[in-house]
């Protein structure tokens, strides 16, 4: 029916809204410093229970950012797996995990806020499960994190999870600066976001392939500090 048409378009103008002030104010602010008024009246809403209606807990509503980008990330990185298939060049697979959100972040109007509001969100530790779970829930990155696994070579578990967590924490705050600086029209180190990209690239393949010191035992460490 066309009011029935109508309203759901206003309700679905009005959740673009909110989701679009949540995501600026989150990055700006981080997600706790900010309250549903505040989200409210930056979305343009009288109501300002609005938040509450639409999205329920906070919680519900950075889910509910995060998959408002993740499909085209996810379209992206597929492509890049399909081309990637039967390599085996760690290049090519640590391209997959970085180039879609590189990719997906040069589309978006500027200023962005996703870099950013990601940055927030992997700092806080009740809501950093949501970006990892969204994320590893896609069918491509586990596709991309199995080609990369076959072309490593060993590396203790504790040395490899060591360096998963940097990678993560790079792939993080370096976008997250970068949206920063163009948003503030201060110099960036590349000059565009696939530049950007690629001395990402070339960062973390280094890192993975980096030489391993053997750990100290207790004695030695505790000698080591004197």
């Amino acid at each position: 029916m066309p009011g029935g048409t109508a309203r759901a378009e206003r309700v679905q103008a009005t959740r673009e809204s909110i989701l679009a002030a949540a995501e600026r104010l989150f990055a700006e602010h981080g997600v706790f410093a900010v309250s549903n008024r505040q989200i409210s009246e930056a979305a343009g809403q009288g109501n300002t229970a609005a938040v509450g209606y639409h999205f329920g807990t906070k919680t519900d509503l950075v889910r509910a950012i995060v998959r408002r980008h993740t499909e085209d990330i996810e379209r992206i990185r597929m492509r890049l797996v399909a081309e990637a298939a039967g390599s085996m060049d760690l290049r090519d697979w640590v391209t997959c995990l970085v180039r879609p959100t590189t990719e997906h972040l040069a589309s978006l109007t500027r200023p962005s806020w996703f870099a950013r509001f990601g940055a927030q969100v992997m700092t806080d530790p009740e809501l950093r499960t949501i970006m990892i779970v969204e994320s590893l829930g896609a069918p491509s990155l586990q596709r991309a994190l199995d080609g990369l696994n076959r072309c490593l070579p060993e590396l203790p578990v504790e040395v490899r999870a060591e360096r998963d967590e940097m990678i993560r924490q790079l792939m993080v705050h370096v976008t997250a600066e970068r949206e920063r600086a163009l948003a503030e029209g201060t110099p960036t180190t590349r000059a565009s976001w696939h530049d950007a990209a690629t001395g990402l690239i070339d960062a973390i393949v280094g890192l993975l392939l980096a030489p391993v010191t053997p750990a100290h035992d207790d004695d030695s460490e505790e000698e080591h500090q004197r």
